[in-house]
């Protein structure tokens, strides 16, 4: 499977508290959250379902695995929407040390060596194997060469505090751009594959 990550950012790279003010979203002092409510237009929500709806399978965080079972996983009307349908239906692995008793179903707990885990996954024939939310696991899995492509679609907002997508010390990383483009709303999607690390410049 293709490993594939979505994942909501501000202009400032923040990604905590894109959906609402939740207990979750205000850690660390946080409280600008839902800044990517009613963000893009139709074809973006379009686009964010079709996303959904391609997996093979997910892989998801715990706080997103939470959040996701609580919304999507649990609630009749987000249950019929199009992206809870594809949640339900596709098997969805949480990359967890504290989760043991999923109440999701078709939900598998990865054990602790999460890099064979996830390499075993891939290894699987089939389609796409989606991240959505997690920017702690997008990270993680960025800095281990685990990811194929990577969506960012950013919101035309900055923040000024909040957890961000890249680490201010972190690896670096050459991206390659698939797709691009921009709504009506000014919300940008952006597509890239990662192309190992950068040229730098030196003078001799």
């Amino acid at each position: 499977m293709k490993l594939t990550t979505m994942t909501q950012v501000t202009l400032d790279g923040v990604t905590q508290g894109n959906g609402g003010a939740s207990d979750e979203d205000r850690r660390n002092g946080f409280d600008r959250g839902g800044w990517a409510r009613g963000a893009g237009d139709d074809g973006t929500r379009a686009f964010i379902a079709e996303t959904y709806l391609r997996a093979e399978a997910f892989l998801l965080g715990r706080r997103t695995y939470d959040l996701f079972a609580g919304s999507w996983g649990s609630i009749d009307e987000l249950r019929a929407h199009p992206v809870g349908v594809a949640l339900n239906r596709a098997p969805k692995y949480v990359a967890s040390t504290t989760l043991t008793a999923p109440r999701w179903e078709n939900t598998t707990v990865l054990g602790r060596d999460l890099a064979a885990a996830v390499r075993e996954l891939k290894a699987k024939p089939g389609g796409e194997l989606q991240v959505h939310g997690g920017g702690i696991l997008t990270q993680w899995l960025l800095a281990n060469d685990l990811v194929d492509e990577m969506t960012l679609m950013v919101i035309p907002v900055v923040l000024g505090q909040g957890a961000r997508l890249f680490p201010r010390n972190g690896p670096d990383l050459a991206l390659d751009l698939v797709e691009s483009r921009v709504d009506s709303k000014g919300v940008a999607i952006q597509v890239y594959r990662p192309a190992g690390r950068p040229r730098y410049y030196t003078a001799g």
